[in-house]
């Protein structure tokens, strides 16, 4: 994913706008549990059966990495709510969101396997009204190409206005180490 970024970087113009989106990493969640607790339960052994995804922190690194300034990770989390698992997956396989893992679970995903985490699913995650949750974290990245135009920070201590005189209040000093 770096070198995408640093590509796309190079694209575009000075002072030019990055905006994209990808899953985050909860995305899921409760999809990767189950299918992973059904796994292990029925063959002794579970491995990846849903991909991973980057944390907030870890896709703003990537920006800073990629040379971007001003680089920013936001995050939504959005909840769809099923009648049943297999809606979940059957949206998900629309989507072409299927397992893309260069290291793939070497076995296939069983019908015994997929039915408990089904089961599982249902039994651990549904609401009131029998509709089960599916989780998907949406990080929104932006960063900028780097310009002489931009804003730089101020050198630390060159403040014109203390703080607490903006917002009105009274600065209480931390306690120093060796008091």
């Amino acid at each position: 994913m770096i070198g995408a970024l640093i590509q796309i970087r190079r694209a575009l113009k000075p002072d030019g706008l990055f905006l994209g989106s990808l899953f985050g990493g909860a995305t899921l969640n409760e999809l990767r549990l189950c299918l992973f607790d059904a796994e292990l339960e029925i063959t002794g052994g579970a491995g990846s059966r849903v991909s991973p995804f980057a944390d907030a922190s870890d896709a703003a690194g990537l920006l800073q990495r990629a040379g971007f300034a001003l680089p920013v990770a936001d995050l939504d989390k959005v909840t769809v709510r099923y009648a049943h698992p297999l809606n979940l997956l059957a949206d998900l396989r629309t989507m072409g969101e299927t397992s893309v893992l260069a290291e793939r679970h070497p076995k296939p995903l069983t019908r015994q396997v997929l039915g408990r985490a089904c089961e599982l699913y249902v039994q651990n995650f549904s609401e009131a009204d029998g509709r089960i949750p599916a989780t998907f974290e949406i990080l929104t990245l932006t960063g900028w190409t780097p310009d002489d135009s931009q804003q730089k920070p101020l050198r630390p201590g060159s403040a014109k206005m203390r703080l607490a005189d903006a917002l009105g209040t009274t600065e209480h000093p931390l306690p120093r180490a060796e008091d």
